[in-house]
């Protein structure tokens, strides 16, 4: 459903004030004015617009499985948890809002104001791990979503699912535009010194400004960066993602991001350009006409040649990276970077060799 011309879909705090229709949608509606509520009765009138900002709601879910397989070449790990659906950050640029389709919710503001949590997830992952076909390998916690969203605060789903991941002496890594993170430093510490757990930080700019309207609720560019330092003095390893790389906007930026990660303390540098699937491509241009647009059919430009000439390219190898010359200069400036600062760019292996499933290590509390 295209939002009408009165429809604010710039909102403070929020990435997106459009109800974007899913590609799930079964009906078509388009807006039109008929002369009879104009203004701001139209506003509030209209299906779909938004006449104050909205509260963030909380559904509850009890899942029935939590690890989610992984079989693409392009993604470092073979097992993820997501304990919640959507994200309240709010990232305008999140590859992970067309899943909120699937739910028969909105991409654009659903996925940042109506999220749902995984409530019985640690309980549900404990009966997973203990399966005698698990295969132990590092579980990635965030991968599409932010595990420590502010709603974590309150819900402590995460604490929960890390607790039984430390029980177990699983391995495991954290991504996450958050501090909250700081929190299970405790946890995180300790699985750390026996190199069975690593956190990813992802800074996309050091610009306030800018992060404030790219990813409004997430921390801002500074704290982020004294929590790379929190967690490299108590020994965690920390990555620092440069994601996403968003030409002629935060590109500029890479060099100094990556500075900025070896002074804090970061270990390796990772990162991928920005990816626009399905519904996330008229989203993130309609943000680009709302924010910038005088640079927005240069940015799009540059998306495009780095994509073969479409808004996005599913195919493995180039998702991640992009294609062509663009892609290639990119690379190597990231790769130029890392070399003077002295990060890898690639993450520690993580050891696996310890795991307990629970049920043994319920057993043993008997004897």
């Amino acid at each position: 459903m295209a939002e009408p011309p009165w429809s604010p879909v710039v909102i403070k705090g929020r990435g997106t004030g459009w109800r974007l229709a899913h590609r799930f949608e079964s009906q078509e509606r388009e807006w039109f004015d008929d002369g009879w509520t104009p203004g701001a009765q139209a506003e509030s009138a209209a299906e779909g617009a938004v006449a104050h900002p909205p509260r963030t709601e909380v559904m509850e879910e009890r899942v029935r499985s939590l690890l989610s397989p992984n079989d693409s070449p392009d993604i470092p790990f073979e097992w993820s948890i997501n304990p919640y659906r959507g994200c309240e950050h709010g990232c305008i640029y999140c590859y992970a809002r067309p899943t909120h389709s699937y739910l028969n919710l909105s991409p654009g503001l659903d996925f940042e104001t109506k999220l749902v949590a995984k409530v019985n997830a640690a309980e549900v992952l404990a009966q997973e791990l203990a399966r005698p076909g698990h295969r132990v390998s590092p579980i990635n916690i965030g991968s599409a979503t932010d595990a420590y969203q502010p709603i974590e605060r309150r819900l402590r789903i995460t604490r929960a699912v890390l607790e039984v991941l430390h029980r177990c002496k699983h391995p495991y890594t954290i991504v996450t535009k958050s501090s909250g993170v700081e929190r299970d430093l405790d946890l995180i510490a300790a699985d750390a010194a026996e190199r069975r757990a690593m956190v990813f930080v992802s800074v996309t700019t050091l610009d306030a400004a800018l992060s404030r309207r790219l990813e409004p609720r997430a921390a801002a560019p500074h704290r982020r960066l004294q929590t790379v330092r929190t967690l490299a003095r108590a020994g965690v390893p920390v990555g620092v993602n440069v994601a996403p790389i968003i030409p002629f906007l935060n590109e500029p930026e890479i060099e100094r991001l990556v500075q900025a990660a070896a002074e804090a303390g970061a270990r390796s540098i990772h990162y991928t350009v920005l990816r626009l699937p399905w519904e996330v491509s008229p989203l993130f241009q309609r943000w680009l006409q709302d924010h910038l647009p005088q640079r927005a059919a240069r940015i799009m430009a540059r998306v495009r040649e780095l994509r073969g000439g479409k808004d996005y390219e599913a195919e493995f190898g180039v998702r991640m990276k992009g294609q062509g010359v663009w892609a290639q200069l990119i690379a190597q400036r990231v790769d130029k970077a890392c070399a003077r600062a002295g990060l890898a760019r690639h993450a520690p292996r993580l050891d696996a060799t310890a795991f307990r499933p629970p049920g043994d290590a319920r057993q043993a509390e008997l004897f």
